[in-house]
């Protein structure tokens, strides 16, 4: 097996972007649970996004999500994020809160609303253009909830339409990043319901326009790491959204229901030429669940990422080619499962502090007084989250 000390140069190549919206408070579609010191504005969530990245030197980035991200300035935001230490990164647009996007936002039959979804887009490509962001992501809940409702091809040839306009606004090296999602909370269909769907969409636009996984976007039994392989293979992997699911869209930390599965990703990730400087496979968060605490959880979530890559890392590509050349299914299944089965957390721990980090993010975290402070500041206004 590949040594700790020959891959850990490799994991200076590591950056993941974290969601703003994990800052705020969120819920399931049942309740919002409010926590003291959550963030009252897009300020307060780029200063606790920091001290992820503070604590961990992982997370140099911020994705944004309009409207609710929306300032008066996003050249004042952008120093704000610069002066903490970290970058304003991917944008996300959002047509699943307006009363008009019922029936569909990019897909729907009304030429005015459909026109109206464009129209937020070209907005959150005015924010792109003001933040120096690359990638607009683009996850739409369009669908139907019965056979009947719609006309599906005729959403489809919508969707395409829609699509084309966006993407014509983009300048430089700017992406359209298009996610997509099995179901809800549409029932019937989703309109960009796999990847297929997303990979015909988007090759359709043109070479800047990409893939975004999210892991907790399958159906039980989906092999996703196949998914990434073949993304990579077809050149349109664009990023990540990682978090974990048991049933469905759960948002959980990740790693928390199999951290197997996501060593598997990475696996694919590394083989396939999607890590740090082999490629151009952006890693984020979308990890933002209702009741544990928004930064450490942010932490445990990238730390996870961090050691599972790794792990990834470790695994003797030239050994396992020559088991898979003959035939050998026990060897290559050890290989990886040697690597799967060490624990890096030591030699990670020794990494961080040679580079001035905390050995443990999370003690030094619980121990820095952040938490109680922001919670006993943050008194009044309105706290972010979920519709703000």
């Amino acid at each position: 097996m590949t040594s700790f000390a020959t891959i850990a140069p490799r994991l200076e190549e590591q950056a993941i972007e974290l969601p703003s919206w994990a800052f705020g408070n969120s819920g399931t579609r049942f309740k919002v649970f409010a926590q003291p010191g959550v963030p009252r504005d897009p300020f307060e969530k780029i200063a606790d996004a920091a001290q992820v990245h503070k604590h961990t030197g992982l997370a140099p980035a911020v994705a944004l999500h309009i409207p609710w991200d929306r300032v008066s300035s996003y050249a004042d935001l952008r120093r704000h994020a610069e002066d903490h230490g970290v970058a304003l990164g991917t944008v996300n647009s959002n047509t699943f809160q307006d009363d008009d996007y019922k029936l569909g936002s990019v897909t729907h039959s009304d030429p005015r609303i459909r026109q109206k979804a464009i129209d937020h887009h070209f907005e959150c490509i005015d924010v792109m253009n003001e933040t120096g962001s690359r990638d607009l992501k683009i996850w739409l809940a369009d669908g139907t909830n019965y056979p009947g409702q719609d006309d599906i091809r005729g959403r489809q040839d919508r969707l395409a339409d829609s699509l084309a306009r966006i993407y014509e606004r983009l300048t430089g090296d700017q992406r359209l990043v298009l996610e997509y999602k099995f179901f809800e909370p549409a029932f019937y269909h989703t309109d960009v319901p796999d990847w297929g769907t997303a990979y015909a969409q988007v090759v359709a636009l043109g070479e800047r326009a990409v893939v975004c996984l999210d892991t907790g976007h399958h159906a039980p039994g989906t092999n996703i790491e196949f998914i990434v392989m073949q993304l990579l293979r077809l050149g349109r992997l664009g990023s990540f959204d990682f978090n974990s699911r048991f049933y469905a869209d759960d948002d959980l930390i990740v790693g928390a229901a199999d951290p197997f599965q996501l060593f598997r990703i990475l696996v694919e990730v590394v083989r396939g030429g999607g890590y740090g400087n082999d490629g151009d496979t952006a890693f984020m968060l979308d990890q933002c669940h209702n009741i544990e605490k928004k930064i450490p959880g942010q932490i445990r979530s990238v730390l996870t990422v961090q050691e599972m890559t790794a792990r990834a890392l470790l695994v003797d590509r030239e050994a396992l080619a020559a088991a898979q050349a003959e035939g050998d299914v026990l060897a290559g299944n050890d290989i990886l499962m040697d690597a799967f089965y060490t624990d890096v957390r030591p030699a990670l721990a020794e990494w961080r502090a040679s580079r001035g980090l905390p050995a443990d993010p999370m003690r030094a975290y619980r121990e820095s007084g952040y938490q109680e402070r922001i919670e006993a500041e943050r008194v009044g206004g309105t706290q972010a989250g979920w519709g703000a």
